[in-house]
């Protein structure tokens, strides 16, 4: 039986990919010619929603996959990377409107460092939560499907207001 290699090691190269898909989700929807089965996974617009995905995609992935590998080892695996999840997500969505708000305006190296940092931030969440007691998965399961649901329904049909509107265009979602 082959050794499974350590957690941390794991977590590292995890958020390493997550780095990685997240900048190139960003531009997969232009270069597959706005196709719109790739747009349910990656940025269509330069919405502050459609930049969730970066963040939300690359890390479900890699924890489903942390979660198949050592959720015996780590029973609160999935809770822990749920909370990180959300962290992330609040984090990335805060400190946009935070620093917009308080500047009056935008910075290309800060909004694409808040995705680094919103990553990070989830991770530490993770790490600091993965040996608490255990939590019953099927909240998880649920809150995970219920963001999957949302960024793909709010990808064609996204409410009217300002975390959906592309700042660039003023338009919606994905454009047909």
């Amino acid at each position: 039986m082959k050794k499974k290699m350590p957690l941390l090691l794991f977590e590292g190269i995890s958020l390493v990919l997550i780095f990685v898909l997240g900048v190139i989700l960003h531009f997969t929807y232009l270069w597959s010619n706005k196709n719109g089965f790739v747009g349910l996974f990656s940025a269509v617009n330069e919405s502050t929603w459609e930049h969730l995905k970066l963040v939300f995609f690359p890390t479900l992935l890699f924890t489903l996959l942390g979660n198949f590998l050592y959720q015996k080892e780590y029973p609160n695996y999935l809770c822990a990377k749920t909370k990180g999840i959300l962290v992330s997500l609040a984090f990335l969505v805060v400190f946009f409107y935070t620093f917009q708000g308080v500047m009056g305006f935008s910075l290309a190296v800060l909004n694409i460092s808040s995705f680094f940092v919103s990553v990070l931030v989830g991770e530490f969440c993770f790490l600091k939560e993965k040996n608490q007691i255990s939590c019953c998965n099927k909240p998880c399961f649920f809150i995970l499907l219920l963001l999957i649901f949302s960024f793909l329904l709010f990808t064609y049909f996204p409410p009217s207001i300002n975390l959906f509107k592309d700042p660039l265009t003023g338009t919606f979602g994905i454009q047909k």
